[in-house]
């Protein structure tokens, strides 16, 4: 699998100080604002009396909806000139989505909720990525990539830890009103990006300006027979098959052993990872540019079978808060080398958004996503025993 890892056509790239920090600040909105779902959605959904099917029904059609919005998504992303306009609509839908589960608890809206969640969230990220390349450029984009983790990290931990509080003193309905409402600094923050930044065909990996608009771009077939692509793809596919159930596993074994601060040992095994991520990513950013992605990449993928076995031979709470130090490392350089290898790959082809957007790595997070959440639910019915 050949990784490029440098790219000097693009070194001249000088974006402006407001776009750079506009970025800096959707990254942590976005990731604020996607704290209230996930493992919150079950938790309000139990405690509105639904059974744990009907949360596990509209959770799945929910991650099915991005499932196959992902690819049209990413061609969309290809196509349409103003990655702000994509950003902006998929984050008001988002907060739409937030609003109606938290005022309207009901099956038809929360799965119509849902639903339109994971459709518009298929592009989201997606859009966040494609606007990154397009202000820095291929050069610079692993470090803005390492960057981009640190604050996406950063928002997704004082908002877990500010709707934990909330939830905990007001209630859960409040969570989704908060989340809804953190879609206004998102847009004011996307709206400080400069247009002018945005280079169209450096956001769809094109290596000249007329590429993105010539049919002579890269055809699907080429770009889905590519072997590093598909190398790529099925190691992603295996590291995240491997991971997605990890914690939800560990979470019910604690519950099962009837461990009494099982609540507070999850939310310690959550936001440990998180802090390092936030920490560690730009320095990932960095190295990737110096080491190559290749080293950093084994580097990542080796940490999860040696947690998986360090898990499997101890259930001792401190000993497992400490082990989820390395799903930070984990997630710190995956989630920089993910997109940044995609765009490697992708260099020149004119289809980066679909490549990212057909990712396996978008779809194993909703499954993550879903299974974290079924164990909140398992929490919620425990209690209520």
């Amino acid at each position: 699998m050949a990784l490029i890892v440098a790219l000097p056509a693009a070194a001249g790239t000088s974006p402006s100080r407001a776009s750079l920090n506009g970025l800096d600040g959707i990254n942590f909105f976005n990731a604020a604002m996607l704290a209230g779902f996930g493992p919150y959605v079950a938790v309000y959904l139990a405690e509105q009396k639904w059974t744990q099917e009907t949360i596990g029904f509209v959770l799945t059609a929910g991650g099915l909806a991005g499932l196959l919005a992902l690819a049209p998504g990413g061609e969309l992303l290809d196509t349409v000139r103003s990655k702000r306009a994509l950003a902006a609509l998929a984050a008001s839908m988002v907060a739409v989505t937030a609003l109606v589960i938290g005022i309207w608890p009901n099956f038809p809206v929360v799965f119509a909720a849902l639903v339109l969640h994971g459709t518009t969230g298929a592009f989201l990220g997606p859009a966040i990525a494609a606007i990154s390349l397009g202000v820095v450029g291929h050069w610079a984009l692993a470090e803005q990539l390492g960057r981009n983790q640190r604050f996406a990290s950063a928002g997704s931990l004082i908002a877990t830890g500010l709707m934990g509080v909330i939830g905990y003193f007001l209630s859960y309905q409040a969570m989704f009103l908060i989340a809804a409402a953190l879609v206004l600094p998102l847009l004011v923050r996307l709206a400080a990006i400069r247009p002018a930044d945005i280079d169209f065909a450096r956001s769809c990996g094109a290596t000249h300006p007329d590429a993105p608009t010539q049919r002579a771009r890269t055809t699907h077939r080429s770009l889905w027979t590519s072997p590093g692509m598909l190398t790529f793809a099925a190691g992603l596919f295996l590291f995240q098959l491997a991971n997605a159930a990890m914690l939800p596993v560990v979470g019910a074994a604690l519950v099962y052993d009837g461990e009494s601060r099982s609540s507070l040992i999850i939310a310690a095994l959550i936001i440990l990872p998180q802090i390092v991520v936030a920490l560690l990513a730009p320095w990932v950013g960095r190295q990737a540019r110096h080491w190559g992605r290749r080293p950093l990449l084994l580097i990542g993928f080796g940490a999860l079978p040696i947690r998986a076995l360090l898990f499997a031979w101890s259930a001792d709470p401190l000993f497992l808060i400490g082990l989820q130090l390395l799903d930070g490392i984990s997630g710190a350089i995956v989630g920089v080398l993910t997109v940044l290898i995609t765009a490697d790959l992708t260099h020149g082809t004119g289809r980066f958004n679909l490549a990212q957007g057909s990712g396996s790595r978008h779809h194993w997070d909703r499954v993550r996503t879903w299974c974290c959440a079924q164990h909140c639910t398992l929490w919620v019915r425990r209690r209520e025993l």
